[in-house]
């Protein structure tokens, strides 16, 4: 479970390896951390000290920045002892300070329930994100080593904790793109919440692993020494899903055998000339399987994921899927924005902030979400519902992916794309028919919306066609201002 002690001087190695100017202050923040969490000790008995220094040697992994660093070894200073921001600010500076508060829940004021008092940390944490993704960054991980740690508490509590992260922490992960980050939480979880289940399926996948590496290897083999005679530089592995994943998939495909992408191979190139001349390649070893082709080079996931993705047939019949992508994606595809940490950390903030406005469609669900609802349980429940829940990917006519909440209509899709497109629109068109303004969508539809500026819409039963709280606003402010 990645339970390894790790020491300052880890930390150091790792940090001096990618920065060396910033470790006097990193060095100094963990000497203050280790002072004032000295008597503490955790579930498992060991120093306290133990935990932020395996979160911030976790991000040194990320090449995070020296203030992110920092927050990460202060993160419990302030919550669990007499530490206060303000010292952190007079002792660090107002960034550093300013992290560790988004990271700290809020224990000591007085809430109503325990239910209010965990709704508004939460909000809190999914917030920040519009101010600085750092906080929600070291929250993560701080995540993921209690859950690497989680067999130390009591077992109702690891079943809280783990439900916990799956609903919130899992969702958060994948919209950021840090893929390792999510995969190891929803395995962490999944071990917690069904252990026998988990078990079994592990067992399972194993033996399916065992059988086939032998293939999978001849295949990497095959497809390496073909690339290299086209002059194409490339590094090859094997990709084994994880227990959760295929947990998932095995509820809409019944057996494990049935699942295409189980058994695959990553394919890593120099550029993107380089990654569809491998696909023309892999397809001439290998027989594809057409309707399993899905180029996210064109057309990104909407966390910015890019690769392509090919299933073919193996000499045993057995089905493998293939992921082409460059060392650039493959960076992207492993930590998602914090990618940003290996190019420019002087900048990676900045950068980060303005590809989440820019880019990232949850980032404006979460903005409409937090303006439109006061209630911190009714918020984080919507959260849960509307950005966290399962989603469908609609396409517009261009082919731009939009990402909706299960049960939208077309209502709600106007509204995504524009009020104005909303607020004038008299029919919808899907996969080229005509469709009831209820009609639900479903993922890989094809949606245009006619409008016209002299009709007379919104109606107020559309409030009951649609999911998707901007829509409701939209709809309510418009029978608002033109029913008075």
């Amino acid at each position: 479970m990645n339970n390894c002690v790790i020491t300052i001087d880890d930390l150091k190695k790792k940090v001096t390896s990618y920065n060396k100017k910033d470790w006097d202050i990193i060095e100094k923040a963990y000497f203050y951390a280790e002072k004032y969490h000295k008597n503490q000790k955790r579930a498992s008995g060991e120093p306290y000290i133990m935990h932020p220094l395996s979160v911030a040697y976790i991000l040194s992994s990320m090449h995070a920045d020296a203030d992110t660093l920092c927050a990460a070894l202060l993160h419990d200073v302030v919550e669990d002892t007499k530490a206060s921001l303000y010292e952190l600010e007079k002792e660090f500076n107002k960034t550093i300070a300013y992290l560790v508060d988004g990271v700290t829940k809020l224990t000591k004021m007085r809430f109503s329930s325990k239910d209010e008092l965990m709704a508004i940390n939460i909000r809190r944490i999914i917030v920040s994100i519009r101010e600085d993704a750092r906080i929600i960054i070291i929250k993560l991980v701080d995540r993921l080593h209690n859950m690497r740690t989680l067999e130390y508490k009591k077992l109702e509590r690891q079943q809280q904790i783990a439900l916990e992260t799956l609903e919130i922490y899992v969702p958060m992960a994948y919209y950021i793109g840090a893929y390792k980050i999510k995969d190891e939480l929803e395995d962490l979880s999944f071990r917690y919440l069904k252990p026998d289940t988990y078990r079994e399926l592990e067992k399972k996948i194993n033996v399916i692993h065992r059988e086939n590496k032998k293939m999978l290897n001849k295949m990497v083999l095959n497809v390496k020494k073909a690339l290299k005679e086209n002059n194409i530089k490339c590094h090859l592995e094997m990709r084994f899903k994880d227990t959760y994943s295929v947990h998932k998939k095995m509820i809409t495909k019944s057996t494990i055998d049935n699942i295409h992408d189980l058994l695959g191979i990553k394919v890593i190139v120099n550029d993107i000339k380089d990654c569809y001349l491998a696909l023309m390649i892999i397809h001439s070893l290998y027989p594809p399987v057409s309707y399993k082709f899905k180029d996210y080079i064109v057309k990104p996931k909407t966390n910015m994921y890019k690769a392509l993705h090919t299933t073919v047939f193996s000499s045993n019949n057995r089905l493998v899927q293939f992921q082409i992508r460059t060392k650039e994606m493959e960076r992207i595809a492993i930590y998602g924005l914090t990618s940003y940490w290996f190019k420019n950390r002087s900048f990676a903030h900045e950068k980060i902030q303005k590809d989440l406005e820019d880019n990232f469609q949850f980032f404006k669900s979460i903005k409409e979400l937090d303006s439109s609802i006061a209630d911190n349980i009714e918020f984080v429940n919507q959260v849960k519902t509307e950005i966290f829940g399962t989603n469908i990917y609609v396409r517009t006519t261009q082919g731009e992916v939009v990402e909706l909440p299960t049960n939208s209509t077309p209502i709600d899709f106007a509204y995504k794309i524009h009020t104005d497109i909303g607020n004038t629109m008299i029919a919808a068109i899907v996969n080229d028919e005509v469709v009831p303004f209820d009609y639900r969508l479903k993922s890989n539809d094809r949606v245009r919306i006619i409008t016209d500026n002299k009709a007379f819409v919104p109606k107020e039963d559309w409030l009951d066609k649609v999911v998707t709280t901007h829509a409701k606003r939209e709809i309510t402010e418009f029978l608002k201002n033109n029913n008075e």
